[in-house]
């Protein structure tokens, strides 16, 4: 009897930035008999962004882009670049710029998650006949059948697990997301480049955002808003309630920052309040940073619908957070009001506060209001 014709498996674009971790997803794929596109996203334009455009370490950059192609060529799959940087400014770098301008602090990796590397690249591999969208990220992923429900769980790795960054994404794009690194370690994962010959093995981790390759936030700002030193320099610093001195501008401060803020009290002092609204920064004792919560929009729910009554949950209030207990509970508007068993130093707006059930992702969103 003739053996029965192997089954192709479906056909999966995959998102490769250059990196090892991107390399090893889609040779993994390879390797177990996907239909694979690499797919590598052009995100800015590089003479906008200023600093250095040429920084191999960014996730982005043109030396990415030729390192993602010649590791297609070895896999023997296609490999296209795809121009997103008109996407990208309008919901990455515009909302970054305007929360600063706001006296936020953004993470705008999280935004270009849900926008950019799902919503956008599902529909471009839609167009290619493609049935789902892998990653590169140490985090894997649950279903439930019953609630028909898809949320992130934390990777294998606990010290690589890039959970905390994929709260905003979608149930639609989940639905469709493979994450072929979530059961192995970061040590693995170059074990498994090796042995596969992908050329990326040894290729250092980029950490900076990708659209401000030399990592100063400072100069983005100054040179993507017109004026922006004689709009916001010399606004008050404030101790106590009176004002010990003047300030470079309110976008240049984050919550918790101690160095650089020139003023003398005769003690330790760290920024407690940015406000945009009067061109004015507070600064306090350590003990000033401690807050029992915060008010959360833009909420995204993964393992459950939105809660109708309160809910315990383990909150992560930045990336390398380790997480404390706490309360949500739901208001009628949307938004979350998040209360801590203890107080928690330095939440900020304009950051992520993403919820844990164990190794689950119940849900997350942006810290609007400090309690």
């Amino acid at each position: 009897m003739a053996a029965m014709p192997a089954v192709k498996k479906p056909r999966v674009v995959v998102g490769m930035s250059g990196g090892v971790d991107s390399s090893v997803a889609a040779a993994l794929l390879v390797e177990q008999g996907f239909d694979v596109i690499g797919i590598t996203i052009k995100t800015y334009n590089y003479e906008e962004v200023g600093g250095n455009a040429a920084n191999e370490s960014s996730c982005c950059s043109l030396d990415g882009i030729n390192d993602a192609r010649v590791v297609c060529l070895d896999l023997g799959i296609p490999h296209y670049v795809l121009d997103f940087s008109r996407p990208f400014k309008e919901h990455v770098i515009d909302m970054f710029v305007e929360e600063y301008l706001a006296g936020n602090t953004p993470n705008p990796c999280v935004i270009c998650n849900r926008k950019i590397k799902w919503e956008e690249l599902i529909r471009k591999g839609m167009a290619l006949g493609a049935d789902h969208v892998a990653m590169g990220h140490y985090a894997r992923l649950r279903h439930d059948e019953d609630s028909a429900r898809y949320w992130i769980a934390r990777g294998e790795d606990a010290s690589k697990d890039q959970s905390y960054a994929l709260w905003a994404v979608s149930q639609e794009s989940l639905a469709r997301t493979l994450f072929p690194l979530g059961e192995i370690s970061k040590e693995e994962a170059r074990r498994v480049a090796e042995r596969l010959k992908v050329r990326t093995a040894q290729k250092q981790e980029s950490y900076e955002i990708c659209f401000i390759p030399d990592n100063d936030y400072t100069r983005f700002l100054r040179e993507n808003v017109d004026g922006l030193d004689e709009k916001v320099k010399g606004g008050d610093v404030l101790f106590e309630g009176k004002k010990i001195g003047e300030h470079d501008g309110y976008p240049f401060y984050t919550i918790g920052q101690r160095r650089g803020l020139n003023v003398a009290v005769g003690e330790p002092v760290f920024v407690t309040e940015i406000r945009a609204g009067d061109n004015t920064i507070t600064v306090g004792r350590k003990e000033d940073l401690e807050k029992k919560g915060c008010v959360v929009r833009d909420v995204n729910m993964q393992k459950y619908a939105f809660p109708r009554e309160p809910l315990r949950v383990t909150a992560k209030i930045r990336y390398k957070d380790p997480g404390a207990p706490a309360e949500l509970r739901p208001l009628l508007d949307g938004r979350i009001e998040l209360i801590f068993d203890e107080p928690r130093r330095a939440i900020t707006r304009g950051q992520s506060t993403v919820w844990y059930e164990g190794d689950d992702v119940v849900g997350g969103g942006i810290i609007e209001e400090v309690k």
